[in-house]
């Protein structure tokens, strides 16, 4: 009885759920094309208020959060080494091209690990004062404030931080050292606490690092791989690496909306003090475990974040990369626009009808689509297509079978359809009527009967 009552509040949530999602649609005009979109091209746009690189930045609720950094650095025989290390946190909201202040973060340090977890910010790890740290803090955007929560286990710097189902992985760093610590630790936010799973078959540091349809990707770094970990298995695999290696690199996913899904990985090719190589847009896709080479960032710098929004890259902060003892911290905000951006077709998802029988000449279309629309209509058994602005119902639906696809036209102009749903009508004949009828029927030849033989017997 429970799972009967649980499995009713699920399905009447998806469909309040997707009720709002096709309620939103809008019936607009594009105000451009996607032949208007310059792809694989970069954009200045307003700097931070603080440069600094080796800082950490996330997306919530489509805005940016620059969150603490180096503000000094200084050449090493083997890289350089980070100083004067913050705290600051500025937030950029891309829609007015704007900065602005928050609170800061507690512990001022650089080359931690970043990632959202139920839109809160959580910074494991890096360094600060000369040594490494294993402190978590959260940040939570509403309140703009900060809490403190169980530190890492292994304390060290140089990692990157990816959440899956629920969970946050963080995958291998430096100590004190600067010995490479190959560990993987996870964290449970919902219960504050700690696990570790299988590490790296190659070690890596120095690395760019996403997650993909719930598998985690480690690229470049000094083991210049491709190392990708499930963590539903516990268990790694290899992909193929990239052209030219990256260091000090940073990673952004395209989800599929606006662009095609890919990971787009940010970096130089040699250790600063040594050369000054273009700063590489590289770009691997998953799907065919393929790599791409894309226009290098304008602004030549090392460890700058990477966020992305509706498929938007920004390349934020950093140190600027330049010949031997040219290192400064970067305020630079460049956008990326990736490839195929804005050639992606919506995808709709129908809900009902389902492929069942239904006895009902009137069935209810419910479907969703993952992005905004200016158009979307459905077809039933091959005929014109029907304009709907949401959800509706199909009436004077005959016995037999039907087919239904649902289409949607987005801003840009790229038509989606959802599969096509087969479904039966079997509207029962009224038995009651024709029992009813049939005995009315008997009475009126009865009474004619009688009639009959009456006059005969006269």
């Amino acid at each position: 009885m429970t799972s009967g009552i649980s499995m009713r509040k699920s399905l009447g949530l998806l469909l309040v759920l997707t009720f709002l999602v096709v309620s939103c649609i809008v019936a607009v005009k594009p105000a451009f094309s996607s032949a208007d979109i310059a792809e694989d091209s970069w954009t200045s746009k307003a700097p931070m208020h603080q440069a600094r690189g080796g800082l950490g930045v996330a997306v919530v609720n489509g805005k940016i959060y620059a969150i603490g950094g180096s503000v000094a650095a200084s050449p090493t025989s083997t890289g350089y080494t980070y100083s004067m290390y913050v705290g600051t946190n500025e937030v950029y909201d891309p829609a007015t091209d704007t900065w602005t202040f928050k609170a800061p973060m507690p512990t001022p340090r650089a080359g931690f690990g970043i990632a959202v977890y139920n839109n809160k910010i959580y910074c494991f790890g890096g360094r600060t004062a000369g040594r490494n740290i294993g402190v978590n803090e959260v940040y939570d955007p509403a309140t703009d404030t900060w809490e403190t929560k169980t530190a890492m286990p292994t304390a060290r710097w140089l990692l990157q931080a990816n959440v899956v189902n629920e969970k946050i992985y963080l995958i291998s760093g430096v100590n004190t050292a600067s010995d490479l610590l190959n560990v993987n630790e996870v964290y449970d936010p919902a219960t504050d606490s700690w696990s570790t799973k299988e590490p790296m078959p190659t070690g890596a540091n120095l690395y760019a690092s996403a997650a993909v349809d719930n598998r985690i990707y480690v690229i470049g770094g000094f083991s210049n791989g491709n190392q990708i970990y499930d963590p539903e298995t516990d268990s790694w695999s290899l992909g193929v690496a990239p052209p030219s290696n990256s260091l000090y690199a940073s990673a952004g996913v395209t989800t599929g909306v606006m662009a095609p899904k890919r990971i787009y990985v940010l970096g130089v090719t040699t250790l600063i003090g040594f050369a000054a190589p273009p700063c590489l847009t590289q770009v691997y896709d998953p799907r065919n475990n393929s790599w791409t080479v894309g226009a290098a960032i304008p602004t030549n710098r090392i460890n700058m974040g990477v966020a992305v929004v509706n498929d938007t890259l920004y390349a934020i902060g950093g140190h600027f990369h330049g010949s031997f003892g040219q290192i400064a911290p970067s305020a630079a905000n460049e956008q990326y626009t990736p490839f195929g951006y804005g050639t992606v077709p919506p995808v709709v998802a129908v809900v009902s009808p389902e492929n069942k029988t239904y006895n009902s000449s009137s069935v209810p279309l419910t479907f969703a689509v993952n992005k905004p629309t200016q158009w979307v209509g459905y077809s039933l058994d091959g005929r014109d297509n029907v304009t709907v602005t949401g959800n509706t119902t199909v009436t004077g639906l005959q016995n037999g079978l039907h087919n239904l696809t649902v289409y949607a036209n987005d801003t840009l102009g790229n038509m989606g359809a959802s599969e096509t749903i087969s479904f039966s009508v079997e509207v029962p004949f009224p038995t009651t009527l024709v029992v009813t009828a049939s005995g009315a029927s008997v009475a009126v030849i009865g009474a004619v009967l009688a009639i009959y033989f009456k006059k005969r017997k006269h």
